[in-house]
């Protein structure tokens, strides 16, 4: 951080780095994912409005927002890019962001079909031996050591790849060349571990849990001797009630939105 106490005192000048993901996901878990209301997010509203909460974080302006997220690009769901692209749009027309895209990859798995379990009663395969498959569905079974014989499936899945990768090292980079004096970090990704360890050692740092979870205990200051690093679990209502206007630019918020 730059000195404080130099004769021409100058703000805190804060960054902010956002695991766009695991944003989404967390609002959609709080707010409910067929609920409207929360999508068209104010990033950067949200984190002043949390930065002043915090007391010792006086005076602190964030100067730039670094959005890392990827295109939803699947097939049979063209509105969803679109959506989003729309709502990246809107982000942009503040000066202050910056996005950096990741990927957004078709993953394969297979496994045997099971019924889904508790933490108490776990996972339990399901024994097909006397099910009749349709001869016109492609199908493997396996045999399991008691005798009985489970299905194996393929599962189509998408994951979002980079965004971790990307946070850390803006966050890195922009410590290392002065760019900010602050840091605030928007993810519950425990891989973030180290880069935010580093990031601690040198500047102030605020984390922000998106998600239900708990935050993970590794993503937190273990010690602080001035009291500046900080974290928050975010709740429905900061999402609610950190909505950009309905139009920004020339950019509206998608229906349903």
């Amino acid at each position: 951080m730059r000195d404080q106490n130099s004769e021409t005192k100058t703000a805190m000048r804060v960054g902010v780095y956002v695991d766009a993901f695991n944003l989404y996901y967390g609002a959609r878990d709080w707010c409910g994912k067929g609920e409207p209301g929360w999508r068209w997010l104010d990033v950067i509203g949200l984190v002043e409005s949390l930065i002043a909460e915090r007391r010792n974080w006086a005076g602190a302006e964030i100067v730039r927002v670094v959005y890392c997220t990827a295109l939803r690009e699947k097939a049979h769901d063209p509105s969803s890019v679109e959506d989003q692209t729309t709502y990246i749009s809107a982000l942009l027309a503040d000066p202050r962001m910056q996005v950096e895209y990741g990927q957004y990859v078709e993953k394969m798995s297979q496994g045997a079909l099971a019924l889904r379990g508790s933490r108490k009663n776990k996972n339990k395969l399901i024994d097909v031996t006397d099910v009749e498959i349709p001869e016109w569905l492609p199908h493997v079974t396996i045999e399991q050591p008691d005798g009985s014989k489970a299905l194996l499936v393929v599962i189509q899945s998408f994951e979002e790849k980079g965004s971790d990768v990307n946070v850390a090292s803006h966050l890195l980079l922009d410590i290392a060349e002065l760019k900010v004096d602050a840091a605030v970090v928007i993810s519950n990704d425990g891989d973030l571990q180290h880069a935010l360890v580093e990031a601690r050692g040198r500047v102030p740092v605020g984390l922000i849990n998106p998600t239900r979870r708990d935050t993970v205990r590794l993503l937190m200051a273990q010690n602080d001797l001035h009291n500046l690093h900080w974290w928050r679990r975010l709740t429905a209502p900061d999402f609610l009630t950190n909505q950009l206007s309905t139009k920004v630019d020339l950019y509206t918020k998608p229906p349903k939105w």
